[in-house]
């Protein structure tokens, strides 16, 4: 290998960049070969001590399997002998390192056996915490290689950690083979989402220049001498720029080692095939374990003492075929070993991993805790043993489980389901049947989001529960329900129809007498999910029932899901004191999930009422707790909704933007994601952004089927609101109807009111465009909102808007209703809605003669719209004020015109008549045509078509009517 490194200045200069610029991350890739490892070594040398510390760890091929954090193991091991278990403790919320024993052994145990999706979002939520607190003593750069190789629940933490970086100074360097990800590769999808977060970039590392090959060359040639003539050009041709070719090409002798072969294996394999018999025999035993392999495994593999195997093994490290790498060795790239490996045998192949699950067996010690049954697997599998392999992966599920690797359990449950058929004694060697091992990788499909796959995997189990029962077997009515509240949950998750039904029969499974705590919690969930369908009374009863469970059962947890639930169901934005029953039971649960839970729909409630400080105060503060707890990524997420809207609300958009964009980054699911894009894309289209408005319309629709009657109303509602304001802006003003109507035809719907009133004010401004033809629709929209339940300030406010833009549809302009929503608006400190229902006002005043009137609402309308950065409605304001000089202007008009003559010519110039000019200015038609023969003379034109051309020529008017 070069001592110096070639070609690489750019790459490093780019990283030196991003520490500098910290926090942040990179993203690199690049063939096998092209030198990322190299890179990485480079760059961590010269910045690891005083400039930043270092962590480092890499991802290990297992077969398919991966091993789950392994790199993440690696660090916090290496962090540990240099600071102490103690110094790490220092650095974590209260000391708490319990959590970190899922990933070390170190630490001790766990603090619970459970496999949550909380306790993994803890897990995530310590790492982070880790890192921040270790970089408040300095910068940290953490290098995480091989991510090609990762496991899920690697490639979730390094995501959850990239994207949450708070202001701490922390680069995360992530490497990865380029060449690895096929089109369906798992990382593909991971760094095309990291590509959109803020302060991440993404690096390829290219084949190195002809000069770089010969610099390289060179280098690698020492003081022995030159280049001999043509090696260069000829080592370049055949390496095509790859460093691990160029210096596998190059022999001992500075001559080239032999003609590239037909395949990269062949290549690899002719340094290794220089080496001793024995040597290579070592290393053939020695692939089988990985990239890396402790010293005492490879000694029991292969029989060797430890004197014999460092014997054996120096000329692979002298010829860089190995490297020592800690208490064992490393293959220089996994190439080399893949190659080796490949090479093997069918018979060496089963033999050599045989060995190798015979040595782990003999000597469990032989690898670090976490990964044993892990390595049993792959290594019984690969020898074929079917039944050890079974066996040993039912085991690596569980060690999985623990650590909360939650796809990882699911690859070893779906090989047991793979084995099950072939080893006939399965169910007495795992003393689990059939349909627990069904039901446990649901669970973990469950946990793990493969939703789809989960799906698949609990309606089979329920098939196998029925076909027991069909054929005598007691009848496991628990089971059965648990299995069916799961489905409908993932049913539900995934946008699908059918998961009330099947909550529905899970409620039936289970007897009502005598009560049970199950039942009570399949009731809630029923209750809950039926909720945000039209069938209001379901949920109502199935609350009801659950709550009297729970208080016979003395059951706090359940009776305070029960009683949010019952809330939900019938929400009165007029009656706070509703939530006070709520909150004492949520108090008395103690149950932190349940006090999360609470806060999304305080939040929710004080929104609704119109309270958007308070409002946006409690969700704050939700999302604090939600990281406290380790659910910032689920719950924190969801919270952040709640928190958006009343910052929205108050005309605080730029901290709202930053509330939704952070969400966003964190990929949240489907229920969530369709109140982020709606409430994104409003902002977008208030600030006149159209084209992101679009986009965030777009993504929003293809995530909700708006055709299944159980989308929630929020969603539902919103993203049509969204639609027909998109649609007015656009100019589209029929389509803009076709989004109003379908808020006609779902009424009933749960939270109807909050969400129904801003669509039908948007339907009545749209009727207003378009005439007397809207009026049928007009009547229907009026029907619409008869109907509805007012309930609270904020749907007051809605309704006086409505009925103003009602009358305006019917061609009166109401100056004291329009003052009246005004003040409605401001009561309610949102300044958006107030300055248009301010424009409003300044319309029928100038209408009614009014223009002083006009002057002092459109000035204020234009104060808060330029707070706001509300662009398109500061147009039209800056419009009606030039329309009916309400606005004091110095400016003086061209060709020696009045001010209103210019505005006058500005609409001749557009083709108005006499009569289309008075309707817009606000004058009588006998005085537009006196203005336009006026122009006429002073300009020496004939006619108006000249006054127009005239117009033109001089590029008197932009676009929008200013003067150019």
């Amino acid at each position: 290998m070069s001592p110096v490194l070639i070609g690489r200045s750019a790459e490093l200069a780019e990283l030196e960049n991003a520490l500098a610029g910290a926090p942040g991350a990179v993203l690199v890739g690049g063939d096998a070969g092209l030198g990322k490892t190299r890179l990485m070594r480079e760059f961590t040398s010269t910045v690891d001590g005083e400039r930043a510390r270092v962590l480092a760890g890499g991802c290990l091929e297992l077969g398919s399997d991966g091993l789950p954090f392994a790199p993440f193991t690696t660090v916090l091991r290496d962090l540990v002998r240099d600071i102490g278990i103690d110094g790490v403790a220092g650095l974590v919320p209260r000391g708490d390192t319990g959590g970190l024993a899922r990933l070390l052994p170190e630490f001790g145990e766990p603090e619970t056996d459970a496999a949550s999706g909380e306790e993994r979002a803890r897990l995530f939520e310590v790492m982070l915490t880790l890192l921040e607190r270790l970089a408040e003593r300095g910068p940290v750069v953490l290098v995480i290689e091989d991510a090609h190789w990762a496991d899920r629940s690697t490639r979730d933490l390094l995501a959850f950690l990239i994207r949450n970086l708070g202001t701490a100074p922390v680069l995360i360097v992530m490497t990865y083979r380029s060449d690895e990800l096929h089109r369906t590769h798992p990382l593909r999808p991971l760094l095309a989402g990291l590509e959109r977060v803020e302060r991440v970039r993404r690096m390829e590392i290219a084949p190195l220049s002809r000069a770089d090959v010969a610099g390289l060359v060179t280098e690698l040639l020492g003081d022995r001498q030159m280049p001999p003539a043509g090696l260069v050009d000829r080592i370049a041709a055949r390496s095509e720029g790859n460093p691990l070719f160029i210096e596998a090409l190059l022999d001992d002798d500075g001559t080239l080692a032999c003609e590239l072969p037909e395949s990269l294996r062949d290549l690899l394999l002719a340094g290794v095939q220089r080496l001793p018999e024995e040597t290579q025999e070592v290393l053939r035993d020695a692939s089988g374990g990985g990239t890396r392999i402790e010293h005492a495994l490879l000694s029991a593999v292969t029989g060797l003492g430890d004197a014999a195997l460092t014997r054996v093994l120096r000329p692979a490290v002298a010829a860089n075929v190995l490297v020592v790498d800690g208490d064992g060795y490393a293959f220089r790239h996994a190439l080399i070993r893949e190659a080796v490996h490949d090479d093997l045998l069918p018979g060496e192949y089963t033999r050599l991993h045989k060995r190798y699950a015979e040595a782990l067996e003999d000597d469990p010690g032989l690898v670090p805790a976490g990964r044993l049954w892990v390595e049993l697997s792959y290594h019984w599998n690969a020898a074929h043993d079917i039944v050890w392999a079974l066996v040993a992966s039912w085991r690596a599920a569980a060690e999985a489980r623990k650590a909360l690797a939650y796809a990882e359990c699911l690859a070893m449950l779906s090989r047991v389901l793979e084995l099950w058929d072939q080893v006939p004694d399965a169910e007495e060697r795992i003393d689990a049947n059939h349909i627990k091992v069904l039901q446990d990788a649901a669970t973990a499909a469950d946990q793990a989001g493969e939703y789809d796959r989960g799906i698949k995997l609990v309606t089979a189990a329920l098939h196998e529960v029925e076909d027991a029962v069909a054929n005598g077997a007691p009848d496991d009515r628990a089971r059965l329900a648990t299995l069916l509240v799961m489905r409908g949950r993932m049913r539900y998750q995934m946008a699908r129809p059918g998961f009330v039904e099947d909550l529905r029969a899970a409620v039936e499974a289970l007897p009502s007498d005598p009560p049970s705590a199950l039942r009570a919690r399949a009731l809630s969930t029923l209750g809950n999910y039926v909720r945000i369908t039209p069938d209001i009374g379901e949920a109502r009863r199935a609350a009801a029932e659950s709550l009297a469970i729970a208080r016979r059962l003395d059951d706090p947890v359940t009776e305070a899901e029960a009683l949010i639930t019952r809330f939900c169901a019938d929400i009165d934005y007029d009656n706070s004191a509703a939530l006070a029953e709520v909150e004492e039971t949520v108090e008395r649960s103690g149950h932190h999930q349940v006090l999360l839970r609470y806060y999304v729909i305080k939040s929710h409630f004080l929104e609704g009422a119109g309270r958007h400080e308070k409002a946006a105060a409690i969700a704050g503060r939700g999302k604090e707790l939600a990281r406290e707890y380790g659910v910032a990524r689920t719950q924190g997420t969801f919270m952040s909704i709640n928190q958006a809207e009343p910052l929205v609300s108050l005309g605080r958009w730029d901290e709202a933007m930053a509330v939704l964009n952070h969400a966003m980054e964190q990929d949240p699911a489907v229920t969530t994601r369709t109140s982020l894009l709606v409430l994104s894309g409003w902002v977008a289209l208030a600030r006149g952004d159209l084209a992101t408005a679009s986009k965030r319309l777009v993504l929003s629709r293809e995530i909700m089927n708006l055709k299944m009657k159980w989308v929630k109303t929020q969603d539902y509602f919103a993203t049509l609101w969204l639609e027909a304001q998109l649609a007015l802006a656009e100019g589209r003003v029929e389509a803009a109807l076709d989004a109003v109507r379908p808020v006609l035809d779902h009424g009933g719907l749960p939270d109807d009111a909050r969400y129904a009133w801003p669509a039908l004010v948007v339907g009545a401004s749209v009727c207003a465009e378009l005439g007397d033809t809207a009026a049928a629709d007009l009547r229907r929209i009026e029907e619409r909102a008869a109907g509805l339940r007012v309930s609270g300030p904020l749907q007051r406010a809605h309704q006086l808007t409505f009925h103003a833009e009602h009358a305006r549809a019917r061609g009166v302009l109401d100056l004291g209703a329009w003052d009246e929503v005004a003040a409605a608006w401001d009561a309610l400190c949102s300044p958006y809605y107030q300055a248009r229902a301010l424009f409003r006002a300044a319309e029928a005043a100038v209408a009614g003669g009014d223009h002083d009137g006009a002057a002092e609402r459109l000035g204020a309308a234009a104060e808060l719209a330029d707070r706001l950065g509300a662009a398109p409605l500061g147009e039209q304001i800056a419009d009606l004020q030039r329309r009916t000089r309400t606005r004091r202007t110095d400016e003086s008009a061209p060709l020696g015109l009045t001010p209103r003559e210019f505005e006058v010519l500005r609409l001749v110039a557009e083709g108005r008549s006499n009569r289309d000019i008075a309707e817009a200015l606000f004058i009588s038609v006998k005085t537009a045509s006196v203005h336009v023969s006026n122009i006429l003379g002073k300009l020496d034109v004939a006619s108006r078509g000249e006054a127009a051309a005239t117009a033109h020529r001089l590029s008197l008017f932009t676009g929008n009517g200013v003067r150019a």
